[in-house]
């Protein structure tokens, strides 16, 4: 065998600069978080993508993750487990919407306890505010001065020449305490089902139990 090697050696082809790249392709569902999950690691991906089902093609040094033919990222491989692999803009962008959301969310309980705040709104994204901000600051009066006293003081606000600002609310609030020689409002920690016991409920149709009712007698 050593002696045929040796005689054909010289008629052999030398191997390739470069190899033939070879990469591991398969698909992945994706779940409610911008990760996709490889050989025991999780890499990121854009929050735009979640809840879907992608494609990693890896190599020995890189991993690559793909909708149909758009690359969505590309990660150095990682040999460990149970690793966070990140590319930053993809957390910068889950940071910023969920402070979007959670804006979005606090702005929907103002106007639901209080429905002129929503015109305050309007008037303050029109002269530039920082919508977030006062949001913030009546979310607070809210759960200080109660529902009630929040859209009787945002009206008056309202009705006057105040700038659209959670300042004149506040201000209208204390006078009113005053006029009612109420004592100092004090916050109180509540837990959440209780801080929302006044949130409007939206009554479902009561013919859908009828419904329930004779499909339950037909079984029976």
């Amino acid at each position: 065998m050593r002696e045929a090697f040796e005689r054909e050696k010289p008629s052999l082809l030398a191997l390739p600069e470069n190899p033939f790249p070879c990469e591991l392709q398969l698909a992945v569902k994706v779940g409610k978080t911008p990760y996709v999950r490889f050989d025991l690691n999780d890499y990121s991906i854009p929050h735009t993508h979640v809840r879907r089902t992608l494609t990693v093609r890896a190599d020995l040094r890189q991993v690559r993750i793909l909708d149909g033919a758009d690359l969505l990222a590309a990660h150095v491989r990682s040999y460990d487990r149970g690793v966070q692999i990140e590319i930053t803009s993809h957390i910068d962008a889950l940071v910023e919407r969920k402070r979007e959301a959670r804006h979005h969310r606090g702005l929907d309980h103002l106007t639901r306890a209080a429905p002129a705040s929503r015109t305050l709104m309007l008037r303050a994204a029109e002269r530039g505010a920082n919508l977030g901000n006062i949001t913030a600051h009546l979310l607070r009066l809210l759960d200080r001065y109660g529902a009630a006293e929040l859209q009787a003081a945002i009206e008056e606000t309202l009705a006057s020449d105040a700038a659209p600002h959670q300042n004149p609310v506040r201000l209208t609030l204390e006078r009113r305490r005053e006029a009612r020689q109420a004592p100092p409002p004090v916050t109180v920690s509540l837990p959440e089902h209780v801080r929302n016991k006044d949130r409007p409920v939206t009554p479902h149709r009561l013919d859908t139990y009828d419904r329930i009712k004779g499909d339950a007698d037909e079984l029976a």
